[in-house]
């Protein structure tokens, strides 16, 4: 296999332990060259946002006196975007994670970590996006294993659907205690928002977004059980949203330009 170039990115920062853990896994392999453009803080749930009316920031992040990666003041997808002028190539494939929680059923749509996948591959770019269901000091090590795996079977098999990417959610469970890797529908699983009402020191009202779960009603090829009953989840997600079972059924509106009211 000729030297691949693997282009890391998250949402949960350029410190965050997750990328470290992709980073220390595939630059240990050989046929791989990493490199890694992230956001300088951590921008969860920010969704498909780009930065339009300031100038983005770009600083040159070290470990132990080593260049690291670049440290990016704007959104997962600002990161992708700038990966011409920080790179000068096009990667061979994006890997955006590993997220420190999941990224299943509605909450794809917040989601950094997907959408930093999603320009990915509005660039043409091959992308995964990564996460593991846990909240508390996930284990990274076999997260980024499977993700090294995913790596090479891409490449193997060659031809990547274009305006697809895989949206792979990782149980927090010992490697030994997965069960297998099954491929998902996006689930409906979601939270109810709810905002807690405070005062600042000066008297003015503020809101503090919390949320609770609600059951899902469907279950059985979907994101969210599949992770909860112990197999890791890969969904094929389309870039193309158009919802091509509601054309007809629209065009049957007749819809006219002057409907006479």
């Amino acid at each position: 296999m000729n030297e691949k170039l693997i282009l890391l990115t998250n949402d949960d920062g350029i410190k965050a332990p997750g990328i470290y853990a992709l980073y220390k896994t595939f630059r240990n392999e050989d046929g791989f060259k990493v490199k890694i453009i992230a956001p300088e803080f951590e921008r969860s749930a920010v969704g498909h946002a780009i930065t339009v009316f300031d100038p983005i920031w770009v600083r040159k992040e070290y470990r132990n006196g080593n260049f690291y990666g670049y440290g990016v003041n704007g959104t997962p997808a600002d990161c992708v975007k700038l990966y011409h002028e920080l790179l000068g190539e096009k990667p061979d494939l994006l890997i955006s994670g590993i997220n420190r929680g999941s990224n299943m059923g509605e909450n794809i749509i917040y989601s950094g970590t997907v959408s930093a996948a999603t320009e990915g591959i509005s660039n043409g770019i091959p992308s995964i996006a990564v996460s593991v269901d846990s909240y508390t000091e996930p284990d990274y090590e076999f997260s980024a294993k499977f993700a090294l795996n995913m790596a090479y079977r891409i490449f193997e098999n060659g031809q990547f659907p274009e305006k697809t990417l895989l949206n792979i959610n990782i149980p927090d469970l010992p490697e030994e205690k997965i069960k297998g890797v099954k491929i998902t529908t996006q689930s409906d699983a979601k939270f109810k928002d709810y905002f807690l009402k405070r005062s600042d020191p000066r008297g003015r009202d503020y809101y503090w977004m919390d949320g609770e779960f609600i059951e899902i009603t469907k279950c059985d090829e979907g994101d969210y059980c599949t992770v909860k009953n112990g197999y890791i989840s890969i969904t094929p997600i389309q870039y193309d949203m158009t919802d091509y079972n509601k054309i007809e059924y629209f065009k049957n509106w007749d819809i006219k330009k002057d409907d006479g009211r």
